[in-house]
């Protein structure tokens, strides 16, 4: 018998005993703090796992089944030059405009084809916090200053943080390196330029179908014009995959036309425009999955299937948590967790390292989805948060979140995923002081 095991097993029961035997369920603040948990997982289920999570996913499969081992390498593994590994890696969000759970598929992906460990968690830092478009609606709201010092600040951290894990783990990565310089050069399958059209046509995909709404009042400019016209723009962009499914993947052109007509009827008859997404998605997987011409088409959809398994299991239980403790933040009547707002708000005011670190706590735990961080920080700020601390959030916040620490745990470990977050907070922590005593 192992008596770790036995005893580990019986602290969990005894927890969980305690919990229900002392469940303060005439509390009115605990029965809020179970709706938020509730409210939030609904409206993360209905608005970002279709829309996110299900497009990236596939995303990821392209990583990892039609971009070879040494394609990744070049840019991100022994073989790259750095300055070439993290300049890539920490303008990544530039193109992606995704939240701190979408890039995590896509982590995984170039971390398990040999990416380096500094430009892999550059790469994982900037995805979600250089969003041009949420860079343009900080600077828009909170303002220019504001928005100036996010992105210089996530270009910044991005390196930083990526390089710092690269020396604390520095004799992981010597050996890494040392295996991938007697990597053969591998002949790719295709052209890079089908591989990259193919991979850049889904991004797009799932940038627009995500297109954020402007600021409230704004009826003029480039960006309402797209988001008012994001699903012809997103459907241009489908007839873009059609063609590479057929003239680059080699897919049965026939398949290909009646899963593209499945998803138009349906963009018709349909007064959501979930049910295409998710009529487009199913035609994706039939068509690959029963292809006989190439076995790359099946293996992307069973690898996109091999990052559901492991990542969704792990978000639900992060949003959950986030949301039963830090409350549902996706609106204006959004609902308080078990810790109040309140209390949030009032250690937040002022320029001090406290105010400033608790903040970057805050950020780190607490789950945005993309662009929400912007309204919320209004209210904060309203309701008398310091400009520091503010940025600290903000730089900690987008790229940070309960489900994204469980997600990273379960890929590059615990010790490992507990200095990244470490690194995070710190550096926000003092580039909050440092623009708090600026601004």
């Amino acid at each position: 018998m192992d008596r770790k095991k036995e005893i580990k097993i019986l602290l969990w029961i005894a927890a969980i005993f305690s919990f229900a035997y002392f469940m303060p369920v005439e509390s009115t603040r605990f029965k809020e703090a179970i709706m938020a948990m509730f409210d939030l997982t609904k409206w993360y289920a209905q608005e970002h796992v279709i829309l996110c999570l299900l497009p990236a996913f596939f995303i990821a499969g392209v990583i990892a089944v039609f971009v070879s081992q040494g394609a990744v390498m070049k840019y991100f593994g022994a073989k790259a030059k750095k300055w070439v590994a993290y300049t890539v890696a920490s303008v990544s969000g530039t193109i992606l405009a995704v939240c701190s759970c979408t890039i995590l598929p896509l982590f995984s992906s170039i971390h398990k084809r040999g990416a380096g460990l500094g430009p892999a968690i550059a790469f994982l830092y900037s995805g979600p916090a250089i969003n041009i478009l949420a860079i343009i609606l900080t600077a828009r709201i909170l303002g220019f200053e504001m928005g100036v010092a996010r992105i210089i600040g996530a270009v910044v951290f991005a390196v930083v943080i990526g390089s710092a894990m690269s020396l604390i783990y520095r004799k992981e990565e010597k050996a890494k390196r040392e295996e991938q310089l007697n990597f053969p050069d591998v002949e790719e399958k295709r052209p890079m330029w089908q591989t990259a059209f193919h991979f850049f046509t889904l991004v797009m995909i799932l940038v627009f179908a995500n297109w954020g709404k402007p600021a409230d009042g704004v009826t003029e400019g480039a960006w309402f014009w797209l988001w008012s016209n994001k699903w012809y723009v997103t459907a241009a962009f489908g007839l873009m995959l059609v063609y590479s499914l057929i003239a680059i993947l080699k897919i049965k052109w026939q398949h290909v036309a009646i899963a593209a007509l499945a998803t138009a009827i349906s963009a018709f008859v349909s007064s959501s425009p979930l049910i295409p997404i998710i009529v487009a998605i199913a035609g994706l997987a039939v068509i690959t999955l029963i292809d006989k011409r190439d076995p790359d088409n099946k293996e992307w959809t069973l690898s996109a299937w091999d990052f559901t398994k492991q990542i969704m299991p792990l978000l639900a239980a992060g949003v959950l948590i986030a949301g039963f403790l830090l409350g549902s933040t996706h609106d204006d009547t959004a609902m308080a967790g078990i810790i109040p707002n309140e209390w949030i708000a009032s250690l937040v005011g002022g320029n001090s390292v406290f105010s400033n670190f608790f903040a970057s706590i805050v950020g780190a735990f607490m789950y945005f989805a993309t662009l929400t961080e912007v309204p919320i920080l209004q209210g904060l700020i309203s309701a008398g948060m310091g400009k520091g601390p503010a940025l600290a959030l903000l730089l900690a916040g987008p790229s940070l979140s309960l489900p994204n620490m469980l997600v990273i745990r379960g890929v590059i470990g615990t010790q490992k995923t507990l200095v990244y977050v470490a690194l995070v907070v710190v550096m926000a922590t003092l580039s909050g002081l440092i623009y708090g005593a600026l601004f």
